[in-house]
């Protein structure tokens, strides 16, 4: 069934330092209706078909989208134990992808990494001897199939000089760049530490980010095993023996973190990834990602809420030609909605304005925000759909004062 179009009404916030561009309302092909929400949810409730689960912190989401389909403190920072290994992955990644280090480049086991990340240590460990060199591609199969802490501290050692310069210079660089903007790192390998706290959330995105730029990587989360120094290791991941089409990632455990996990699979063409913390078993910790797993399987399908260059909303332009600008996105915008549900969803528009001119067809303004309650399901970039040139000396000088009208106007506003 073809999706309607999407009216478009537009209205502007003069307060903050973002302009909402619009409020887009709509009855949808499968019941829902687009509109403002106004209270905070996590999902449906369970008699309406919802999720209910027992982890205190967890978020599933749809990876080609990145939709949304349940969150529950989705943005509390917790210690992620070994999850935060896929900070490390991920680091090591881009520096093979850039050309800054090669799989084949051999790094030292270090007395640090063995005592404090090898056997001696007693807890996860690929058993790399002391003094023995290992190369990165190794150490990649230890640190992902493993979990082995001697194998993150020898990367992060062998890239940095030593891990304290690895967490500050390299993984909060990377973490920062992807727009993981809350999570900090203090070592490589999520031992306990007080610097170490990520959200489930940043974990979901990061999990997205490694499966889309590093597919050929990201198989080594789905290997089962692997034997170094003789000695062979199932993968930790629970999922891959218990449930269809999972593939990764990663589980952690601290006892300031609890029991935590990474997780995603792929059925009937749709892979979704579910990140859930701070359970007390773990036998809890895969029974609870794998049921929620499913619930999202079971429940959800993928739905195009805007197809690709249709015009979403318009963007006020300072000194322009035109005093708007058209806005479109590129791709079309996809949201996961429940099957034969009765959803309410609502769409704005949102940029940093107004957008001085000139504007070029193509430029990016900001982004369409899709809300399933008051948890954003999904998040798009809007770009200008048509070129909009300087405009006269008088628009400049007219659109000038009425910035400064707005400004004094906002300014009284924020004293009240």
């Amino acid at each position: 069934m073809a999706l309607p179009r999407f009216p478009f009404r537009k209205f502007r916030a003069v307060t903050g330092s973002y302009l909402v561009a619009g409020l887009l309302v709509a009855a949808v092909a499968w019941g829902g209706v687009i509109h403002a929400a106004n209270q905070s949810v996590q999902g449906a409730k369970k008699e309406d078909g919802g999720f209910d689960g027992d982890a205190p912190t967890a978020i599933l989401i749809e990876a080609s989208s990145g939709s949304v389909l349940f969150e529950k403190n989705a943005d509390e920072l917790r210690a992620p134990s070994s999850m935060m290994k896929l900070v490390t992955a991920e680091v090591v990644f881009h520096a093979i992808k850039q050309g800054d280090i090669k799989l084949t480049d051999e790094y030292r086991i270090s007395e640090n990494a063995w005592r404090r990340g090898g056997a001696p240590a007693g807890g996860s460990t690929m058993f790399a001897a002391l003094n023995s060199k290992v190369s990165v591609d190794d150490l990649l199969h230890g640190a992902i199939i493993q979990s082995g802490n001697d194998a993150c501290i020898a990367l992060a050692e062998g890239m940095a000089g030593n891990e304290r310069i690895f967490a500050n210079d390299y993984m909060t660089k990377r973490a920062r760049e992807l727009g993981l903007t809350k999570s900090t790192f203090a070592n490589s390998n999520g031992l306990p530490d007080p610097g170490n706290k990520m959200t489930v959330r940043e974990l979901s995105v990061l999990a997205r980010y490694i499966m889309q730029t590093y597919p050929d990587f990201y198989k080594l989360f789905g290997e089962k095993e692997f034997t170094w120094n003789k000695i062979r290791q199932q993968n930790r991941n629970p999922l891959l023996n218990a449930m269809e089409g999972a593939d990764g990632l990663k589980t952690g455990y601290t006892k300031e973190g609890g029991y935590g996990m990474v997780g995603s699979a792929v059925q009937n063409g749709t892979r979704l990834i579910v990140v859930v913390n701070g359970l007390e078993d773990p036998e809890d910790r895969a029974t609870e990602a794998k049921k929620m797993l499913e619930w999202g399987f079971r429940n959800f399908e993928t739905r195009i809420l805007f197809s690709a260059e249709q015009t979403l909303g318009y963007a006020r332009v300072f000194g322009g030609a035109s005093r708007s600008v058209k806005l479109s996105s590129r791709e079309p915008v996809k949201v996961m909605v429940q099957k034969n549900g009765n959803e309410k969803l609502i769409a704005r528009v949102v940029y940093t304005g107004p957008v001085r001119a000139p504007v070029e067809a193509g430029q990016k303004v900001g982004v369409v925000r899709v809300w399933r309650g008051a948890n954003i399901a999904v998040e798009a970039p809007v770009y200008a759909a048509e070129p909009i040139g300087t405009g006269s000396t008088m628009r400049r000088a007219l659109d000038g004062v009425s910035e400064l009208v707005i400004g004094v106007f906002r300014a009284g506003a924020e004293k009240l």
